[in-house]
């Protein structure tokens, strides 16, 4: 349902909306109010409807030529009014997040995958598994745009039928960064977060730290998160994938094998801060780096190791690490599949009781 509200004066950054009266207007200084009128991120909105975000006219976006900054539809969820007596504090907070970097989470989804073809719109739940992904990035703070990126026409109906925002790229893509870079090259944003098509319970905490660690640290073009490992059988398995960092939060190197070794003993699971890292697969780029990085042929560690990210490595790039309490289950087969439409029904059950 589409609802209204009355004349406002939007103040728009990134995802963050103040709707402040007019009696708030009248309060401000001469000064302030001309620096705030001048400011990019003032709309005016009269009668706006409330809709989701990134949508161009209320329509999903279908090609690059749809994609352009919201219009003063405001998600209901991520509006926040400033009161009549919050002063200057409040414009205080406004101009702090004016200054945030512009985010697109872009999620690429693909028909073909080798051990789960049609992985995308599976459909036990009631819903298509990319549609899970994308509602659980629309409780981003932080994303300006969520945007499908897929070379598939079912995929994109899809989409289409549950008014989701996708656009199509071309099907010669090597990998998903490629495709996401792809989307990019066409967005005036600052920082992309790449979002695989597979993690419906992605922790909406964790998409929201990549671009803060971005704005953190100056000198880092990319940023992902770990957990901390638990386990012996977690450190000692291939296709779990760990990191190491240097003090400042850094990546020092991602490998498939046991890392840090132990020379000496057993590794302690239970240190803290934990050496022993599991990388969890959600990235954030400044979008000219991942411009650069996809003109990049693999290098020989990535194509050893089948990790990507020692591409950006390779390329001098610094890669900041945010810590997160545990890892998200994607979906790789059709087990992985299974598991996930339990623990939704479980949890769905819980809530209706």
């Amino acid at each position: 349902m589409r609802m209204t509200f009355p004349l406002f004066r939007i103040c728009l950054s990134l995802n963050t909306w103040q709707a402040m009266g007019e009696s708030n207007w009248a309060g401000l200084r001469p000064a302030a109010m001309e620096e705030l009128v001048r400011s990019p991120c003032v709309i005016r909105a009269t009668m706006g409807a409330i809709g989701p975000r990134g949508v161009s006219n209320g329509q999903p976006m279908k090609s690059y030529a749809d994609i352009k900054p919201p219009s003063p539809q405001v998600p209901l969820a991520h509006a926040r009014w400033v009161g009549f007596n919050d002063g200057p504090a409040a414009m205080c907070r406004l101009d702090k997040e004016a200054h945030l970097m512009r985010t697109a989470i872009v999620i690429p989804a693909r028909y073909g995958s080798s051990r789960l073809p049609g992985k995308p719109l599976l459909r036990s739940t009631g819903k298509y598994l990319v549609q899970h992904v994308y509602e659980r990035a629309l409780g981003s703070r932080r994303a300006r745009y969520v945007i499908i990126a897929t070379d598939d026409s079912r995929i994109a109906a899809a989409v289409e039928s549950f008014g989701g925002n996708y656009v199509m790229t071309r099907s010669d893509h090597a990998s998903g960064t490629d495709r996401v870079a792809e989307v990019a090259e066409h967005l005036d944003v600052d920082i992309i977060i790449n979002l695989q098509g597979d993690e419906p319970e992605v922790d909406v905490a964790a998409l929201d730290l990549l671009p803060d660690l971005l704005e953190d640290d100056e000198q880092a073009s990319m940023a992902t998160v770990a957990t901390p490992l638990r386990t012996r059988q977690q450190w000692l398995d291939a296709h779990c994938v760990k990191v190491v960092c240097d003090h400042d939060g850094r990546a020092l190197y991602f490998s498939r094998s046991p890392i840090p070794s132990v020379r000496d003993g057993e590794p302690d699971f239970s240190l803290r801060p934990s050496p022993f890292l599991q990388h969890v697969g959600l990235y954030a780029y400044h979008r000219e780096f991942l411009l650069q990085l996809a003109q990049t042929p693999p290098t020989p560690l990535e194509k050893l190791e089948k990790l990507e990210q020692l591409r950006a490595l390779a390329l001098g790039c610094k890669i900041r690490v945010g810590l997160v309490a545990n890892s998200s289950c994607g979906v790789d087969t059709l087990s992985d599949y299974q598991e996930f439409v339990r623990r939704y029904r479980e949890k769905s059950y819980c809530q209706a009781a």
